[in-house]
């Protein structure tokens, strides 16, 4: 498994232009909670878990949880703590009547990709799941890190990403003509 500055470095040399990040900022959640709020039906409730409904969200969070913190304890809180959130719209929606669940959850789904999308034709570079789909968990990841980092926090982190692109990115500098 890769560590969490190898993911969080190739997650972010597919994202180095500001507004594409920013789009980001907007469509991630958007596409959590909408991915939160279509898989919270159907439930299942157990009488021995206190309440709690068993659902296809609650799966994926946890599932998902348990990557973030093995990759990193302090990230993973705050992912955890996030996608609790999540999981908690998805349950809201999936109470209500169908129309409205669907309605919300493919909303935000959509709407998601489309800022999404915006902000990779602003980058002029495709999505980083298109070569590996781990991009598809990394995203909201990133954002916490980019959050963290904008915050002064996990600097270590942030200086280790930042040296790495830069060794991506010198390669690629090199290989241009220099001009006469």
């Amino acid at each position: 498994m890769r560590n969490l500055v190898d993911q969080l470095s190739q997650y972010a040399d597919y994202h180095r232009d500001a507004r594409n990040v920013a789009t980001h900022f907007v469509g991630i959640p958007m596409i959590v909670v909408g991915v939160a709020m279509l898989l919270s039906r159907p439930m299942v409730s157990i009488d021995g878990l206190g309440g709690v409904a068993l659902s296809p969200a609650l799966a994926v969070i946890v599932a998902t949880s348990f990557y973030y913190l093995a990759l990193d304890l302090r990230f993973g809180i705050a992912m955890t703590a996030l996608l609790g959130l999540s999981w908690w719209a998805g349950h809201w929606a999936a109470a209500q009547q169908t129309g409205l669940w669907l309605g919300w959850g493919l909303g935000l789904f959509i709407a998601g990709w489309a800022i999404q999308f915006v902000g990779h034709v602003l980058e002029g570079r495709k999505p980083a799941f298109v070569d590996d789909l781990i991009g598809l968990v990394i995203g909201p990841l990133f954002l916490v890190a980019e959050a963290a980092f904008a915050i002064g926090l996990r600097g270590e982190v942030h200086r280790e990403i930042a040296n790495r692109l830069d060794r991506m990115a010198s390669p690629k500098r090199h290989a241009e003509p220099t001009p006469a």
